[in-house]
């Protein structure tokens, strides 16, 4: 009888082979992996506050969670659908525009993709404001595109007469993040209008509101108003930030139909899955309660404002969920001391800190650990 080998354990070690003979796309050796925001360390008393992300603090309303209970049975084993008629018709109602207007997707960014997908091909151009939000750059050059990027001005606000000056024949998409991610600041409604007044009719720009719910400055721009006067304009919102549904992955455009019916084409497939569909529409249900929330942040905003600016941090004013110090290459040391005090916040180095606004408690050790840095310094 001929003897049978041993099983394999399940956790046997499968010895590497070495590098196989794969031929992958070129540039994506000039492609850099997306950078989530740090997970917070343990810091005095065992604390940890993640502020890295521009997460909502607040856990989403009670109504919502009990929507999301009643049909979370049958969601699971079934594809979510991909017209998503309820949260399309809620959408399409709060804004007065049509179904057809309205364009889902895992979150605004991966709705930022379709639009780079659809309307730009190899060669072609994205411009953006920089520094603005990481994904930007990332998402044209995966489409193949060239990333245009024109500096903030001393402010940090959009230079939108530099990026009108930027616009050449191979520019496809013109990104305008209000607020911008992380400085915060806002572009006004008259800055606006002139940009739209030079930039060709054929390129489309997309105003990126992913936090316009915070934004509290009178001359802001409203996006749907530009996008009902402007045929190349095109609406970017989001449920992560305002309405605390980071982790369901939904967002969404508003776009003239024949630009919808493009990114539809390119869109994910099932990419926003029935329980996204179903706490948006609850959320939209509940905005009122909502907002109370939202209020409360922004009043927690201006006393973290304030209070960096107090310790000498020189915070730029905000109109976003986060506060952004311009520390230059004293970033590092910023952001590894409110690591000690169990504090993540994003680190851009050799730019700034963003800090994003938390609960009270998480804001205060933001304060306290700022006084201590500035203390350490005198």
């Amino acid at each position: 009888m001929t003897s049978q080998p041993p099983p394999q354990s399940d956790s046997a070690i499968v010895p590497d082979p070495g590098p196989a003979d794969h031929r992958f796309r070129p540039g994506l050796d000039r492609i850099a992996a997306y950078r989530a925001g740090k997970p917070a360390p343990l810091g005095p008393g065992g604390r940890s506050f993640k502020l890295s992300s521009n997460e909502n603090p607040y856990p989403p309303l009670p109504s919502v969670t009990r929507r999301l209970a009643e049909v979370l049975p049958a969601s699971l084993a079934r594809y979510p659908s991909i017209a998503a008629p309820e949260v399309t018709a809620a959408l399409a109602e709060r804004f007065e525009v049509a179904p057809e207007n309205i364009v889902l997707g895992a979150g605004s960014v991966e709705v930022a993709a379709q639009l780079i997908h659809a309307l730009t091909g190899p060669g072609d151009e994205v411009v953006f404001a920089w520094r603005s939000f990481e994904a930007y750059p990332i998402l044209a050059r995966v489409a193949g595109a060239v990333p245009v990027e024109v500096p903030l001005d001393a402010d940090a606000r959009h230079d939108l007469p530099a990026m009108a000056a930027a616009v050449t024949e191979r520019t496809g998409v013109i990104f305008v993040c209000n607020p911008n991610n992380p400085t915060g600041t806002v572009v006004t409604r008259a800055e606006l209008e002139a940009f739209m007044a030079t930039v060709p009719e054929r390129v489309l720009v997309v105003i990126d509101e992913a936090y316009v719910h915070f934004d509290r400055d009178p001359d802001s721009p409203s996006g749907i108003e530009f996008f009902r006067r402007y045929p190349n304009v095109v609406v970017l919102h989001t449920f992560s930030k305002a309405y605390g549904l980071a982790g369901l992955r939904i967002g969404y455009a508003i776009a003239r139909p024949a630009v919808a019916d493009e990114l539809r084409k390119v869109a994910l497939p099932f990419g926003v899955s029935r329980l996204a569909q179903e706490a948006a529409v609850g959320s939209l249900e509940a905005e009122a309660e909502l907002g109370e929330r939202i209020d409360e942040l922004v009043r927690e905003r201006a006393r973290l404002f304030d209070g960096l600016l107090a310790a000498g941090l020189g915070p730029v004013p905000s109109q976003a969920n986060f506060v952004w110090l311009p520390a230059g290459e004293e970033s590092g040391r910023i952001a590894e001391a409110f690591e000690r005090h169990g504090i993540s916040a994003r680190c851009f180095p050799g730019e700034g800190v963003r800090v994003t606004v938390g609960l009270s408690e998480e804001n205060d050790a933001v304060l306290e650990a700022a006084a201590e840095l500035v203390a350490a310094i005198v």
